[in-house]
């Protein structure tokens, strides 16, 4: 579905990424994790066509977006949903009008059934109806990620890009807003690349992720896979104190979930 090779971005005299390599699969629940300033956001960026790199190359869906057409840009960017970090929702509009912009930008249904899919994509996400005629302000930061979702899913898209998607909620919306990712992916076949810090969802929904350090890939895989790797970053981040005792108790509430059924 995506395919980055020797990507090299640079701000200025700044070097973001020298070499990024990684693929993401169909259907799988993609990661991507490094330390602040590592470039996971710009990555994001670069796959949704905001932001280009130096060198290399980004293929996404089969189109190499060092080439593509504006036709076939503007075809792919249907093709995809994106999830901003704050939700980036328009503050002058009310939730149903901002999930509604895409089908009004690139279709030419009715207003009637714009109203309906907008109603189906909040339900979807998780929301009561009535969440539509409120405004951003008028939302808690979990309501805000759900509608934003909303909008996100609006075209049905084949790739869904989220940034941080737990960031800011308490666990229990946090660990809530996991499991409809999970289950959106299992019904829908979502494609789904995250930007994430969190161990929850690291050891619960990830299938596979990179690790971002020394402006490079250092390791990619399942959690498994990359918990073999030797590197500073890695070591510092997966095998410390807080995260050993995170991933026993994490294993032994699975056996129990496991025994159970």
């Amino acid at each position: 579905m995506i395919e980055a090779k020797n990507i090299v971005t640079k701000f200025g005299d700044r070097i973001i990424h020298n070499g990024v390599n990684f693929h993401i699969n169909k259907g799988e629940i993609y990661g991507i994790l490094g330390e602040s300033g590592s470039g996971k956001s710009v990555l994001m960026k670069q796959m949704i066509m905001l932001l280009s790199p130096i060198s290399g190359s980004m293929k996404v869906l089969g189109y190499d977006l060092n080439s593509i057409s504006y036709k076939d840009a503007q075809k792919l960017r249907q093709q995809w949903g994106v999830l901003f970090q704050f939700g980036a929702m328009f503050s002058s509009l009310s939730v149903a009008d901002n999930i509604k912009l895409q089908l009004k930008e690139y279709t030419d249904i009715s207003s009637f059934i714009c109203d309906e899919i907008v109603k189906t994509k909040i339900s979807m996400a998780g929301l009561p109806a009535e969440v539509g005629l409120l405004y951003p302000s008028e939302l808690s930061g979990g309501m805000i990620k759900r509608a934003s979702l909303a909008r996100a899913l609006v075209m049905n898209p084949k790739l869904l890009f989220l940034d941080e998607p737990t960031s800011g909620l308490d666990p229990i919306g946090a660990r809530n807003f996991d499991k409809l990712i999970l289950e959106l992916r299992d019904i829908f076949g979502i494609t789904v690349v995250v930007i994430t810090h969190d161990l929850d969802s690291i050891s619960s929904i990830i299938d596979r992720f990179c690790v971002l350090a020394e402006k490079r890939v250092v390791a990619e895989g399942s959690l498994d896979e990359v918990l073999e790797s030797t590197h500073p970053f890695v070591e510092k981040f997966f095998k410390n104190d807080y995260a050993k005792r995170h991933f026993q108790k994490k294993r032994y509430k699975d056996e129990e979930e496991c025994i159970v059924k």
